[in-house]
């Protein structure tokens, strides 16, 4: 079978079992991309919780965060875990964000995907996960998104050799499927919420999985 039509028939099968998956939640591309530099490293409760924070400090935007004292920035980013390092972190997005776009993350979507891409992963702790988050769900561009979740279902389907890096499993995607941002975000999102509930690092559910007719 082709990866293309393999793909869409993985992705019709999660949607059958799954319903629909309405991440990311954030109510805007701005949100949206801090979340994804509080997410990592932990789940999506403690970045929400951290998130819930910085709304309320009453200077939840590019400037307002920027103008944070580094004491204050941490302390509201406590719940994400690691706070030190993600506000150091989140300041080298924000510092970006402020210098290259005017303070709107959305001036982004105006770039060539691949400029825009090449520019968030210049930023200091920003990797390909959080880059491609970040254009996939807050900027609506076509960039597969990979994660752990991602990399155990392909390669316990055979897909890709286990030690396959982040961007051979992107290309994967890329490369096979139509460059649809809609189809992009719905199957990340499938394949962390069968990642969480099914294939899990230890005592996978294969038999009860959505994905379990498509194992070799």
């Amino acid at each position: 079978m082709k990866r293309e039509a393999l793909f869409l028939r993985m992705h019709e099968a999660m949607a059958a079992a799954l319903g629909p998956s309405g991440w990311w939640p954030a109510e805007t591309p701005f949100e949206m991309a801090v979340g994804a530099i509080l997410a990592q490293n932990t789940n999506w409760a403690n970045a929400s919780r951290a998130v819930a924070n910085l709304k309320g400090s009453g200077a939840f935007s590019a400037r307002g965060l920027c103008g944070l004292e580094t004491a204050r920035l941490e302390e509201l980013l406590r719940p994400a875990g690691h706070f030190r390092v993600k506000a150091a972190r989140l300041r080298n997005l924000l510092d970006f964000v402020v210098r290259e776009l005017g303070g709107d993350i959305e001036a982004l979507g105006n770039w060539d995907m691949t400029a825009a891409r090449e520019a968030l992963l210049a930023v200091r702790g920003v990797g390909p996960e959080t880059a491609d988050s970040i254009l996939l769900y807050g900027l609506g561009f076509p960039s597969f998104v990979v994660d752990a979740y991602t990399a155990r279902i392909c390669a316990r389907h055979g897909l890709v050799p286990e030690e396959a890096g982040y961007d051979e499993l992107r290309e994967l995607f890329m490369d096979a499927l139509p460059a649809d941002a809609a189809l992009f975000n719905e199957l990340h999102a499938q394949f962390v919420r069968v990642g969480n509930g099914w294939c899990r690092p230890r005592g996978p559910r294969c038999g009860a999985c959505p994905l379990g007719e498509f194992l070799p």
